[in-house]
């Protein structure tokens, strides 16, 4: 694993302490770690609604309904 040196703003270095002193984690690397971890996820879901909706501006209409695209999405973002 490589390290680096990073620098925070007093608040969010505050609200990172916070969250180790309440066992939420253990250090403020794994609290770091799992922050961009959860960005990374977030991402890839972003790009996912994002190829769809081009791919919906280029093919024109569908035949599913809104509760079918709804329940699509739903269920790729829920993993």
């Amino acid at each position: 694993m490589s390290r680096q040196s990073i620098s925070f703003t007093e608040l969010n270095d505050e609200w990172l302490k916070a969250q180790v002193n309440k066992n939420e984690y253990s250090s403020k690397s794994e609290l770091v770690n799992d922050l961009i971890r959860q960005a990374r996820k977030q991402q890839i879901q972003i790009d996912w609604v994002r190829a769809k909706l081009d791919k919906a501006e280029k093919s024109g209409f569908t035949k599913d309904n809104k509760n079918e695209i709804l329940a699509q999405s739903k269920t790729f973002l829920n993993g």
